[in-house]
């Protein structure tokens, strides 16, 4: 971040935003405050290792200080079960002002130049992850699964958009959407229904930047895609034929050379020769019916000299498509696995529901200003 954001100040705007937190206790049990409780939890979630407090208590005890303090801020090291105690109630919601401020001072540093993509949008993708799961242990905002057997799991996920770009090996998260029970719905609430909320509650926020959303298969429905338009985003989404069969027709029948145009490159992977075939037709309609949207489509196969298929995958935009941009936008299309691998791995091994899951983010947005930080200076 800028030359006047540190770490400290990152850890300040944290801290500001747990003091609105709730304080449950009442009369004079009130040894660790809420501030602590937060910040420690966060520096758990830091550093990645769950005895990290304990650590530190016995570091404070034999002398006298410890990181804890010097780096996070905390006066008084709280346990485990304080610390659960204290914010399990907390709402999520009362920590996003958090992520806005780290986007604030990335956008104002001239950081996120570095995540423009060809057509200089900022990239987004979206996806779900579980972050906690058990056949026993449950909440009222637990999802769940019936099995064949009649055992039922119970889990929680949440929609985890981020800024991405092909090249980079960080990303920078944004508020999430969790998927839990809505209130005046009688069903279970789902991916596409968090991913909706998101783009209605944060569309007009984020797509003044110029975005382009990407995801799998699952968002490319014409209401999502639609939703997506009226709030000013672009898009690159999965499109596969089992679930696209309209539209997969409608490519068959057009005329190659004239409405479907083919772009072969060849790559060395450093043992043997790829070939990379790209299939590209502007203006096909997302389904079969009088009000489809019409999409461009883009297909990418990847293959051995012998024609052993090393990869395949296709995907549906509104960018105009040329043979100029449409490697580029496959790059995009196949940058969302960023998500899963530099965010959602690290969160599933996050076991805590409710706010403890949502520190994931805050952690990831520490770790990415103390890095630029450490360039910085």
């Amino acid at each position: 971040m800028g030359e006047n954001f540190t770490f400290r100040q990152m850890v300040g705007s944290l801290r500001k935003a747990i003091q609105a937190f709730p304080d449950k206790r009442i009369g004079k049990n009130l040894t660790y405050s809420i501030e602590d409780a937060g910040l420690g939890a966060f520096s758990v979630f830091f550093t990645q290792c769950a005895s990290f407090l304990a650590n530190q208590r016995a570091m404070e005890e034999t002398k006298g200080k410890s990181n804890a303090q010097t780096l996070f801020q905390i006066d008084q090291i709280p346990s485990d079960n304080h610390i659960r105690y204290l914010l399990d109630t907390v709402s999520p919601s009362l920590i996003f002002p958090v992520f806005d401020k780290a986007l604030a001072e990335l956008s104002d540093s001239g950081h996120l130049n570095e995540f423009h993509i060809f057509n200089g949008d900022l990239l987004i993708p979206l996806d779900v992850t579980w972050y906690f799961s058990s056949k026993k242990i449950h909440c009222d905002s637990c999802s769940t699964i019936t099995h064949e057997d009649g055992t039922i799991t119970y889990y929680h996920c949440v929609l985890t958009p981020v800024i991405a770009a092909p090249g980079q090996n960080k990303v920078i998260p944004l508020i999430p959407e969790f998927i839990v029970p809505q209130d005046g719905h009688n069903k279970q609430d789902c991916e596409n229904a968090a991913a909706k909320r998101w783009i209605q509650n944060y569309g007009k926020k984020y797509s003044v930047m110029g975005v382009t959303i990407s995801g799998d298969d699952l968002y490319c429905k014409q209401p999502i895609c639609l939703e997506l338009l009226d709030k000013g985003f672009n898009y690159i989404l999965v499109c596969k034929p089992g679930s696209h069969k309209a539209l997969y027709k409608w490519v068959e029948l057009l005329e190659e050379g004239i409405d479907r145009h083919t772009v072969t490159l060849r790559r060395w992977n450093g043992r043997f020769q790829e070939i990379y075939t790209y299939k590209y037709a502007n203006h096909v309609p997302l389904r079969d019916s009088e009000d489809a949207l019409w999409v461009n489509w883009f297909e990418l196969c990847v293959s051995t000299e012998a024609g052993k298929i090393l990869y395949k995958n296709a995907f549906a935009t509104n960018h105009n498509i040329t043979d100029k941009n449409v490697e580029a936008l496959t790059v995009c299309g196949r940058t969302h696995w960023k998500v899963e691998n530099e965010n959602n791995n690290v969160f599933q091994t996050s076991t805590k529901v409710s706010f403890y899951g949502l520190f994931f983010w805050t952690v990831s947005i520490s770790h990415n200003s103390l890095s630029v930080r450490m360039l910085w200076f």
